[in-house]
């Protein structure tokens, strides 16, 4: 069964190695070309992602070297990743092809210029989360103590992002700036989040808040994270599969979807140690829904989510 995978952070660590690593079947990538092929990954969502330790004026520059890659390595050596830019393109990826749509995790690399977020958005960029774990001049993180809402400036881009039909993420916001997101955004998500309720972290959603994105016509994706998924120990596909369960019974059975954050991660679940492993999801997903229901899950709810 074709996937839709939300979040990966292949092009970092393509970054992190100049380019030395082969795209294609690099085992040190989670995501590379064999394993997404090997998984029915049909789309796969590459975020760009600037390390807190570049200075701030070199973060525009680390974005652009990310982009390269993704041009040079990802699309320009390996045919079949085809570069999606406008939505409607997903439904035209044929079999043997596989989509490639960026995506900006934090937008620390603007600064406070909205010119930049312009000519990423020209190079490709189709999701954004204003803030990683931290705060940035649009808003704080899921993880900054002082926990404040959007700036103006943060809220400057969302409208920016409606405008242009650009998915906002809230994934790695903290609490009261999604919330404000959610009263301005158009086509809210959570690229790569789980549920607080069955695993309390700052990262994952309250049932309030996977309510509000449902009742907004957002999408959640859960993200394949341990530390996200149980408290501790190691999780299995089971516990995955438990926030999905959560999910649906807060209502959002046509709205939930997949969001790895493979090569991001630093351990894996049993059994899904990387894109190769997908079908294994899929497969146990299949024992406790409907393939129908499944679909939804696989790729047909994000689908149906996209402004086209």
């Amino acid at each position: 069964m074709n996937v839709i995978d939300l979040h990966c952070d292949a092009l970092l660590k393509l970054w992190e190695t100049k380019g030395d690593l082969q795209y294609a079947d690099a085992p040190e990538l989670s995501t590379n070309k064999a394993r997404l092929q090997k998984g029915k990954v049909k789309v796969q969502f590459f975020a760009i992602f600037v390390e807190p330790f570049i200075p701030s004026d070199q973060k525009f520059q680390a974005a652009l070297d990310q982009i390269n890659y993704f041009y040079s390595e990802v699309l320009g050596k390996n045919p079949e990743m085809k570069h999606v830019k406008d939505w409607s393109e997903l439904a035209a990826v044929k079999d043997g092809e596989i989509g490639a749509v960026l995506t900006l995790e934090g937008v620390e690399a603007i600064g406070d210029d909205l010119t930049k977020l312009n000519i990423l958005y020209q190079l490709g960029v189709r999701l954004i989360g204003l803030t990683w774990n931290h705060a940035n001049l649009a808003a704080d993180g899921a993880q900054e103590p002082r926990g404040a809402g959007l700036t103006l400036f943060g809220k400057e881009i969302v409208r920016f992002n409606n405008q242009h039909k650009i998915l906002t993420d809230v994934s790695h916001l903290c609490d009261r700036a999604f919330w404000d997101v959610m009263e301005i955004a158009k086509y809210p998500l959570a690229s790569h989040s789980n549920s607080r309720a069955l695993c309390e972290h700052p990262r994952n959603l309250t049932d309030d808040m996977a309510k509000e994105i449902f009742q907004k016509g957002g999408v959640v994706h859960v993200v394949y994270n341990p530390p996200f998924t149980k408290s501790e120990g190691p999780s299995s596909i089971s516990d995955l599969i438990k926030h999905i369960d959560h999910f649906c019974g807060l209502g959002g059975v046509k709205q939930i979807g997949l969001g790895s954050d493979f090569d991001g991660i630093a351990s894996h679940i049993v059994d899904l140690e990387d894109a190769s492993k997908t079908q294994n999801l899929i497969n146990e997903l299949l024992k406790h829904y409907s393939e129908d229901e499944v679909k939804g899950f696989a790729h047909r709810n994000f689908l149906n989510y996209l402004p086209i």
